[in-house]
């Protein structure tokens, strides 16, 4: 990359040539540069999420902002129970807890589960947690986009298209 900061002036006087600096920034390899940062980061942003895929139900609720970092729990499609990344049976759910979290009890843990679970295997490692004496425990679920339609909050009834719920209602 050559660049140069100053120019020989044109004509003659005395002493031979005398030279002027240049005024113009060399724009190009900046811009460069930034363009391939900013596909850097547009490629590694979503994969700074939790890494085990979970197919999470919608909701109407309101995210809650809170600066502190939640832990994690995830329980995928198969029924296997992660903290974080790392899978752990249930009876090592708590002591792997209490390890993590320096026995606090108001550390927030989130739980995220796969909607092809059954809703009996998410109760219990909610209850298994709130067991062990953590008292922010809450669910994560994705809210409805803008064309879905959402469920029916009635237990049993028909849904607003006319199609029928699980209880063949």
């Amino acid at each position: 990359m050559a660049a140069t900061l100053i120019q020989p002036r044109r004509g003659r006087g005395r002493g031979g040539p005398r030279y002027t600096p240049l005024s113009e920034i060399n724009v190009t390899p900046f811009v460069d540069v930034m363009l391939v940062l900013l596909i850097v980061f547009m490629v590694t942003a979503p994969l700074l999420t939790v890494g085990v895929p979970v197919d999470l139900p919608k909701t109407q609720a309101q995210s809650i902002a809170d600066p502190d970092e939640p832990l994690v729990i995830s329980v995928n499609s198969e029924g296997t129970v992660y903290i974080q990344d790392s899978p752990v049976e249930l009876g090592q759910l708590v002591p792997r807890l209490r390890a993590i979290t320096e026995s606090k009890p108001d550390t927030r843990i989130f739980v995220r589960g796969d909607r092809a679970i059954a809703y009996g295997r998410i109760m219990q490692v909610m209850g298994t947690v709130n067991a062990a004496g953590f008292r922010r425990v809450s669910l994560i679920a994705e809210l409805p986009k803008g064309d879905e339609v959402p469920l029916p909050a009635g237990g049993g009834e028909a849904a607003p298209d006319g199609s029928q719920d699980s209880t063949g209602n």
